[in-house]
């Protein structure tokens, strides 16, 4: 059986004793549980008997009792799932040792490895790369890592021996950064490796080394990082010998304080860009992204509706960011206001009276003060100036942030109208 929980906005005041729903339709007990990666209330499940369930949970009914869809195609327990980025390809492993990626709609098998050399335990798909890596055993029981192109499993393109050890690898990939951390259970150390589309593929780096093994791992999601500091990953391990979960933080030294764009991309938010009925219609789109910088917002995945008439053809716009209705054309062709302007007429007017401010200092224009004389109004000039740039660094800050935030709606709202 799998429970579904709603965990309050305020977090937990008391225990939680009532499920939302209850899953009920694998005849023994149940491994894995893994939500699609852009449509919501779609879950996947795999149990022991030998079954991957595809659950709708976008139902009034609080006990459900029979999946959308059962795939079937496996001859021993299931070890892992992964998706790839728009969930359009699900890739398990097997107990028999075999990778399989499917069709998770068709519950059909697109490849499957076939390969005696590597024993796979784990599988993930490593983003939009188009390949796969396995952690697994070699013949001589080695731990070993192997990386695969995805439409073809029949031979790895590397392979990789890392220790004789007997813990399970637990792969983590980060496709904004291109990093992959491997994770032993019952290890002290994290390694990791920058994983590139041309030979040698993996690129070894160095290791997080700790004397406490760990009995399990967890990851905050990228939304949670600390920015500020250039944290780009963060680690739960599980320490039972010392009855702790201790965070462990990968973080790239900078001196600047500002945000960092090239560490930072655009990553995938929380929302999901299709429903569960347009998925299972067989619909597929990437995820809403969205930017990590402070005080950016989340973007809107619905596109305009088709009726609406855009604010600029050439351009799309979004239903929550220009809510306005089409201003009248001047005389001479152009539109009284720009889009910002239609969005908030208070914020464009105080931009204005921003900008002018922005030719003074301390009341004066510092284009037509005279040229200081003495050494105090020198040091006067310098730190007026020095208040100027201060204030011009806010307000390229500032629209940094709204160029951002336009540039990742009209990408989604481009995904979104292909399929219109």
């Amino acid at each position: 059986m799998i429970k579904i929980w709603d965990i309050p906005r305020q977090l937990l005041s008391k225990n939680l004793t009532a499920c939302r729903k209850e899953l009920v339709g694998h005849s023994r007990r149940v491994g894995l549980v893994e939500w699609h990666p852009t449509a919501a209330n779609i879950l996947f499940s795999a149990g022991y008997d030998y079954k991957v369930m595809v659950w709708n949970l976008d139902t009034k009914e609080s006990v459900i009792k029979s999946p959308v869809k059962t795939i079937d195609c496996h001859q021993d327990v299931i070890l892992s799932m992964s998706f790839n980025t728009n969930g359009s390809l699900l890739a398990t492993t097997c107990k028999d040792r075999k990778i399989r990626v499917l069709d998770p709609r068709a519950g059909s098998i697109l490849q499957e490895a076939s390969y005696k050399g590597h024993r796979a335990s784990k599988v993930l798909f490593l983003g939009n790369l188009k390949k796969l890596l396995s952690t697994g055993t070699s013949r001589w029981n080695n731990r070993q890592m192997a990386l695969w192109d995805q439409d073809d499993l029949s031979v790895p393109l590397t392979e990789e021996d890392l220790d004789g050890s007997s813990g399970v690898l637990f792969p983590f990939y980060d496709a904004d950064t291109n990093m992959l951390y491997v994770v032993g259970k019952g290890d002290g150390n994290i390694r990791y490796y920058e994983v590139s589309a041309d030979k040698p593929y993996l690129n070894y780096l160095t290791e997080y080394r700790s004397y406490h093994p760990q009995k399990g791992i967890g990851v905050m999601p990228k939304r949670g990082l600390d920015v500020s500091s250039c944290e780009i990953f963060r680690f739960y391990k599980l320490i039972t010998t010392k009855s702790l979960i201790e965070p462990v933080s990968m973080i790239v030294p900078r001196r600047s304080e500002s945000y960092q764009e090239d560490i930072y991309p655009p990553t995938a938010g929380a929302q999901p860009s299709l429903t569960a009925r347009e998925w299972l219609n067989g619909m597929n789109k990437e995820p809403v992204l969205v930017s990590l910088r402070p005080g950016s917002e989340l973007l809107s995945p619905r596109p305009l509706p088709p009726e609406r008439p855009l604010l600029n053809p050439a351009v799309p716009a979004s239903p929550q960011l220009f809510n306005q209705t089409e201003k009248p054309v001047a005389e001479d062709g152009r539109r009284p206001f720009s889009l910002l302007e239609e969005k908030a007429p208070r914020w464009a007017a105080e931009h204005k009276v921003e900008e002018k401010k922005t030719w003074l200092t301390n009341g004066f224009d510092i284009f037509e003060c005279p040229p200081p004389k003495t050494e105090n109004e020198l040091l006067q000039m310098f730190y007026r100036q020095q208040e100027e740039i201060r204030r011009l660094r806010e307000l390229v800050t500032q629209r940094e942030v709204q160029a951002k935030q336009l540039e990742l709606e009209i990408k989604n709202l481009r995904m979104s109208s292909e399929w219109f």
